[in-house]
């Protein structure tokens, strides 16, 4: 049976009773012959408060032409975006994850009150990107993501750089080793125009799990941000979402158990992000697709790290774009056996299929072979133990010590720990520990850029630990555990903690602990008081009441 594409628009614009409803979209613009044609919501997260999403507006408008060029009608729209770089360190910084859901619930909407027959959604920094997948799971409408691309990095003193670089020069400059001359420039150059942060940080990770969850063309998101191939990657992604519309094909047939462990696989190979665990958890509980978090472990402890990308290695999404994109990354990857390459994609193909045009350019040392690669397995470790019953996560590039046993250093904010680093109150051997940070105690699991990297920038990231039930940055690197769950807000192990107290993480054996008897735990927590909520109104209070821990992918259910 075929598919009819003007399935759901119909009810909007045809017969009779609805001209009201055609004589205001006329007003605008639209006119019968549009009408009468399948309708295709085009979201986008255009805002000027960052550069990550800042050629949205721009990319739609070739994404309409080729809708209509494919005989389709666009309605374009948008919802909002949080720049988790710019409100990094601040109470800003509680919005960001917050955002997620409220994209996701905007695309929801937006497409279920127009009846849209297919939703295309131009997607940019960090949150948008998972956001955006769960709303369109959540529709179960043929539907698709476009990644607008990665920004160029900047030139400091000879070398390439980002907006990493510059969070680990404001510990430098704290520490004395960089110059205020040096700190200003280095500001004025790493971001230079528009795209999302250019290592395999979480825009550049949740990209690529797009395209090896199959939800985007595979090579799309190669193509940077300022790169003129982006307009016609735009356009063709139109044509692309009017072609998935006519073969009726839904996210719901996509985004099965085994495309999420090609999710999965994605983000070991590449060592990207630790916020890819909780946002594919999240996008599983919305496709009703069976995930826990302790398969992240197990999947990148068979997945071999092939791609030299920061913040762990030398190279931008750039650099893998000009090597040979992503594609390159997934046809390693099934050549290996790494990929179940039979998984359907938006393009109609496998993944498999889509890989095997990727091309190498000659000489690249970007992507490694999976017979020789950067390290045997990749990069995502879940630790458990006394302090996180229900997981944390830290990402090991190859090179952080394996084990660390020191005395707490107890914040009950990120701010405290900040000035703690940069007025060098932090010890070598010290494990800070930064709690009521979590989705509820946060609210809204706060990154710790700002503090990972200063400690980094003043030369102690290979002699402290951090942890936290808030979340890192995809550009943290060090021995740091974030999403320690059960969070401190509800009571978890973390909340136990006092200054003093001696904290292990032993990687080989995945375990937290802190060293203290079960029973002394037990006592402390019977005599802890929950912290009054830091918000009792508007949308701060809302989510920290709905928010479910971070071991599920931190999402909002009544």
């Amino acid at each position: 049976m075929s598919f009819e594409p003007k399935h759901l628009s119909h009810i909007i614009t045809n017969g009779r009773d609805r001209a009201p409803a055609r004589a205001m979209l006329k007003s605008i613009g639209f006119t019968d012959d549009d009408l009468a044609k399948p309708i295709i919501g085009v979201a986008h997260m255009w805002i000027e408060t960052m550069p990550c999403n800042f050629n949205h507006r721009d990319l739609a408008v070739k994404v309409k032409e080729g809708i209509r060029a494919a005989g389709a009608t666009p309605m374009e729209f948008n919802t909002i975006s949080i720049s988790d770089g710019v409100t990094m360190g601040t109470e800003g910084m509680k919005a960001s994850l917050v955002s997620r859901d409220l994209i996701a619930d905007s695309i929801e909407l937006v497409a279920r009150g127009y009846l849209f027959d297919a939703v295309i959604a131009i997607v940019g920094c960090d949150k948008t990107i998972p956001g955006a997948a769960m709303g369109l799971i959540r529709l179960n409408i043929p539907s698709m993501v476009l990644y607008c691309g990665s920004i160029a990095p900047g030139r400091f003193h000879g070398r390439d750089v980002t907006v990493q670089d510059v969070f680990e020069a404001v510990g430098a400059n704290a520490a004395g080793k960089m110059s205020d001359a040096d700190l200003i420039e280095i500001e004025n150059v790493a971001c230079p125009g528009a795209g999302a942060c250019g290592g395999q940080y979480t825009a550049n990770t949740m990209a690529m799990v797009m395209e090896f969850i199959g939800l985007a063309p595979m090579g799309t998101g190669s193509v940077s941000a300022t790169d003129p191939l982006k307009e016609k990657t735009a356009f063709e992604a139109g044509r692309a979402i009017v072609e998935l519309l006519n073969r009726g094909t839904l996210p719901s047939e996509i985004v099965t158990r085994k495309a999420f462990e090609n999710a999965i696989a994605s983000v070991a190979a590449t060592g990207g992000s630790t916020n890819a665990v909780l946002h594919l958890l999240a996008m599983a509980r919305e496709a009703g697709v069976e995930l826990t978090i302790d398969d992240f472990d197990v999947i990148s402890n068979r997945t071999p790290l092939i791609a030299d990308l920061k913040p762990g290695g030398k190279y931008t999404a750039i650099d893998l774009g000009r090597a040979g994109g992503i594609e390159l990354v997934a046809r390693r990857l099934v050549e290996g056996g790494y990929l179940d390459g039979e998984q359907l994609t938006v393009t109609g193909r496998t993944i498999a299929e889509e890989a095997a045009d990727a091309v190498e350019t000659a000489g690249q040392d970007v992507v490694y072979t999976t017979e020789k690669p950067i390290k045997p397995n990749g990069g995502l470790v879940i630790l458990k133990g006394n302090l996180a019953p229900e997981g944390s996560v830290v990402k090991i590039s190859g090179f952080e010590r394996k084990y660390h046993r020191g005395p707490a250093r107890i914040f009950e904010r990120e701010e405290d720990a900040m000035n703690a680093v940069t007025s060098k109150g932090i010890k070598p051997g010290d494990v800070v520990v930064i709690r009521y940070e979590g989705p509820k105690g946060g609210p809204g699991m706060r990154e710790m850029l700002g503090v990972t990297a200063a400690i980094v920038g003043e030369g102690l990231g290979e002699e402290v630990a951090l942890m936290t039930d808030g979340r890192f940055s995809g550009a943290t690197r060090g021995l740091m555990t974030g999403h320690v769950a059960p969070e401190a807000a509800v009571g978890g192990p973390i909340a136990a903690l006092r200054e003093g107290d001696i904290i292990v993480f032993d990687i080989e054996k995945r375990r937290l602990d802190v060293e203290l008897s079960d029973e002394e735990i037990a006592a402390r927590l019977a005599n802890w008081t929950p912290p009054k909520p830091r918000y009792t109104t508007g949308v701060f209070h809302k989510y920290a009441a709905l928010v479910s821990s971070a071991s599920e992918g931190a999402i909002t259910r009544a």
